[in-house]
């Protein structure tokens, strides 16, 4: 799925990323990594192969877009260190992109863990009018991507269905992305009618 905002092109990718086609920038919120061997640790019955799943989507996005730069919006890792950083560094490794990261409020690694893999980290960053954080956030004369929601929208289908699918959600001032990690959990938004959502289903990006 196609789109344009501030005469700049974009695509919405299936598993939640967006492409800046002028910038070569993939941007990816709320990839949580850690969370399933945070989640193990205290005897949560979750599957380790969730654990793998995310790099395997990563690798997918990648390899579609191909981007000269991967910015992540915030959450990057669900909680402190654990065995699962040793992967994102053998990750890391192998992935030709410049990297940075919108910290969040679940970035608590240390710093200097990310600067030692040559990632930038910031609070925010203003670009060609755009606004990037974590949070959603409004300044003027700047149109804002972020993440930190995990959107969501229910669809009603014929009788008493109900279907709560992720979705970019898109305001006239603001971007939000969908949770793009494997084991994370989502928020129904109400859509106001100048809104536009655009859900994720079945390999598909469809507006709604």
């Amino acid at each position: 799925m196609k789109i344009t905002i501030l005469n700049q092109n974009f695509t919405l990718h299936p598993y939640g990323a967006l492409f800046w086609h002028e910038k070569s920038c993939l941007f990816i919120s709320d990839v949580h990594l850690g969370k399933v061997s945070h989640f193990r640790k205290f005897g949560a019955a979750v599957p380790k192969q969730a654990v793998h799943r995310n790099y395997v989507m990563l690798d997918e996005v990648i390899q579609t877009f191909q981007p000269f730069e991967i910015c992540f919006l915030g959450d990057l890792f669900h909680s402190s260190l654990n065995k699962e950083w040793l992967l994102f560094e053998n990750w890391v490794a192998k992935t030709p992109a410049k990297i940075t990261l919108i910290t969040g409020n679940h970035d608590i690694i240390a710093p200097e863990k990310f600067e030692a893999l040559h990632i930038e980290l910031h609070e925010e960053i203003l670009t060609e009018g755009f606004l990037l954080t974590h949070h959603p956030e409004e300044k003027e004369g700047h149109y804002n991507f972020c993440g930190h929601i995990h959107p969501a929208v229910k669809l009603k289908g014929f009788g008493r269905q109900h279907l709560k699918l992720p979705c970019f959600y898109k305001t006239d001032k603001q971007l939000i992305l969908p949770a793009f990690g494997e084991f994370t959990g989502t928020y129904v938004l109400t859509p106001q009618p100048e809104d536009e959502v655009f859900v994720l289903a079945d390999q598909q990006v469809i507006k709604v």
